[in-house]
């Protein structure tokens, strides 16, 4: 039976920043309910993730379990040239997962009645220590916590602070998943059980095993996932975005959704300048998707009883690997600064904002620094 004193959250946002605030949220005891403005299931439109210790943090404190291990591990992390020799090698052990992985799991664990597909947030006001928000299909809730968890185009924080936009960064990542048994012998012999990667002067291609579509972790039933961080002119960037029906993204094209000619091209460009092992991969890959780079870094975390966290509040490079991580951390603190009831709410969440805004602005730091280093500037005619 639920508590109905207990104090209730409003989260906006089902992907994995809804889902870890609503797990560790419950976990306190807090009545959840997570919004979600897609009326179907979310893809796994993001992938591969580095598992990062955050991640594992944010699952204990829930309470959430999993019987088995959470992705493929990798010793190595290797370097190859544009004829495909490896040409630097060092043991880095580390565990890479997949976006679908983490969010079937946490979606599995929060009763369906909590979870609300298909409801767009228009706004919402505050009074009295309470937040109201209001949806597009006339649906009005109301809880003692707003969180913004909606992403890079977040609502929350485009009514918080309207002014603040995110920059292009010059360069987009293309990314791809293939069946594990779609690589030749040979390429599979070479990948397997590492992290591999290729510099040139002006991109980055890597590449990592990660848990099949159905979350597999058997052998021959796993996905190569890839990367390629390459520039592109921002005159050129509302094009690529551009899906198959001609509708214009803001920031990402999920997979499918390629117009053909970019798809081509990609193929090309991939066999022109990419090691023959990462050239095959981009080949053997059905739906290859696209993402903008973005540096996005709200002033603000907290207003009120309202608060944002993940990528609603700041957007960090890919370099880090830690977008997962920091959409855990935001979560986990801040339901351990909740659990403090001897000090007043607004009192933890000021705490809260001060905390994870400065480690939210150091990632932000790092991931600027390692995109100079691995794209290095980026001029007015950057390729295709």
């Amino acid at each position: 039976m639920t508590d109905t004193t207990a104090p209730r959250a409003i989260i906006i946002g089902g992907s994995l920043g809804g889902l870890f605030t609503a797990l560790t949220l419950r976990a306190i005891g807090w009545r959840v309910d997570v919004f979600e403005r897609s009326p179907h299931a979310l893809d796994s439109r993001g992938g591969g993730i580095v598992l990062q210790p955050d991640v594992l943090h944010a699952f204990h404190f829930a309470g959430l379990r999993h019987p088995g291990a959470l992705g493929v591990a990798s010793g190595d992390r290797i370097f190859l040239d544009r004829d495909g020799t490896v040409v630097q090698r060092g043991y880095q052990p580390q565990t890479q997962t997949s976006w679908n992985m983490l969010h079937a799991l946490m979606r599995a664990a929060l009763p369906d009645s909590q979870v609300h597909p298909g409801e767009t947030l228009l706004r919402f006001e505050q009074a009295g220590g309470q937040v109201r928000a209001h949806f597009a299909g006339g649906r009005s809730e109301t809880g003692d916590l707003l969180v913004g968890a909606d992403g890079a185009r977040s609502t929350v924080r485009r009514q918080l602070l309207p002014a603040l936009a995110s920059d292009y960064a010059g360069y987009v990542a293309w990314r791809g998943l293939v069946p594990e048994p779609a690589l030749s012998g040979d390429d599979r012999a070479l990948l397997d059980g590492v992290f591999a990667f290729q510099q040139g002067p002006d991109h980055m291609f890597l590449e990592y095993l990660v848990p099949g579509e159905d979350r597999s972790l058997a052998p021959g039933a796993r996905r190569w996932n890839w990367v390629w961080h390459r520039k592109l002119a921002p005159e050129r960037l509302p094009g690529v975005m551009t899906d198959a029906g001609g509708r214009q993204h803001a920031f990402s094209l999920p997979p499918g959704a390629l117009r053909p000619e970019h798809a081509t091209a990609l193929r090309e460009d991939a066999a022109r300048s990419l090691a023959p092992q990462f050239a095959r991969l981009v080949g053997l890959t059905a739906e290859p998707f696209v993402q903008a780079i973005l540096d996005l870094d709200s002033p603000r975390m907290v207003s009120g009883r309202v608060v944002l966290v993940g990528d609603a509040a700041s957007v960090p490079r890919p370099h880090t690997a830690g977008g997962a991580a920091k959409a855990a951390a935001n979560a986990l603190f801040l339901a351990q600064a909740l659990q403090r009831t001897e000090v007043p709410v607004e009192e933890r969440l000021r705490e809260w904002e001060a905390l994870q805004l400065r480690a939210g602005r150091l990632m932000l730091e790092a991931g600027r620094r390692m995109g100079d280093r691995i794209i290095g500037s980026v001029p007015a005619d950057a390729s295709r």
